[in-house]
């Protein structure tokens, strides 16, 4: 099944997201996550020599109008790539401010959206989209992978030391799921359930337990740092 996740936005956008990037990282270093941030911006680069370097130049799924691509994927990679990734890590360290965390990224991704909508319309119109279909089996394969041996982790793990699957689903679905939802309503993302459900499901999830196993082996030099490891799954 082929799901073109498309988007069309304004210059604006990107000026406001842009600004919603400093104010956020200025936060992130003020409250010393300076893991968190760093952990963004490897993100940023990595969503950004994927979505270039494979998806743009290698197989050609991905199509740009109106921008330069490589400054306007650069831009697109580190927006989400830096916040889901900072976020995932946030929620990772279950310093007790989860609600907090995620109440602020949904609203600066909202209020971007939402302002650049309203006043937009003088500024130049940018369109992209990307068709998964070539893609989303190889995908899926990591995504199995990782869970794959989480499952087999737990197996053979006493209750009180098992990685706490479920929550570790609800991150990497609820932080995709949350990033689509508000493009679907913003007008960005184009009407249609196929890419808020198969991209929820599939795409930021697919690195879950690639990124709890990171965040597992840094918090170990980081005494202090409870983790999901310390939250019985069942």
């Amino acid at each position: 099944m082929e799901v073109v996740a498309a988007r069309t936005l304004n210059a604006l956008y990107i000026y406001l997201d842009v600004a919603w990037l400093v104010i956020f990282g200025a936060i992130l270093l003020w409250r010393k996550k300076r893991t968190a941030f760093v952990a963004g911006l490897i993100g940023g680069l990595v969503y950004f020599a994927v979505d270039y370097g494979v998806f743009y130049r290698l197989l050609g799924t991905r199509v740009v109008r109106g921008a330069d691509p490589f400054w306007y994927l650069l831009w697109l990679s580190l927006s989400y790539g830096f916040t889901n990734i900072a976020w995932i890590w946030l929620l990772l360290d279950r310093d007790g401010h989860e609600v907090e965390w995620s109440l602020l990224i949904v609203l600066g991704w909202v209020t971007v959206a939402l302002l650049s909508h309203s006043f937009g319309a003088g500024f130049p119109a940018i369109s992209s989209q990307r068709g998964t279909g070539s893609y989303h089996g190889v995908m899926a394969l990591v995504l199995a992978a990782g869970y794959g041996y989480l499952i087999l982790r737990n197996l053979r793990t006493a209750p009180e030391r098992r990685v706490n699957l479920l929550w570790l689903l609800a991150i990497g679905i609820g932080v995709q799921l949350s990033w689509e939802f508000v493009l679907l309503i913003s007008g960005i993302r184009p009407t249609g359930l196929a890419p808020l459900v198969v991209n929820s499901l599939i795409e930021t999830n697919l690195g879950m337990p690639y990124l709890y196993l990171i965040h597992e082996a840094v918090s170990r030099r980081q005494p202090g740092t409870p983790g999901l490891s310390s939250v019985p799954s069942r």
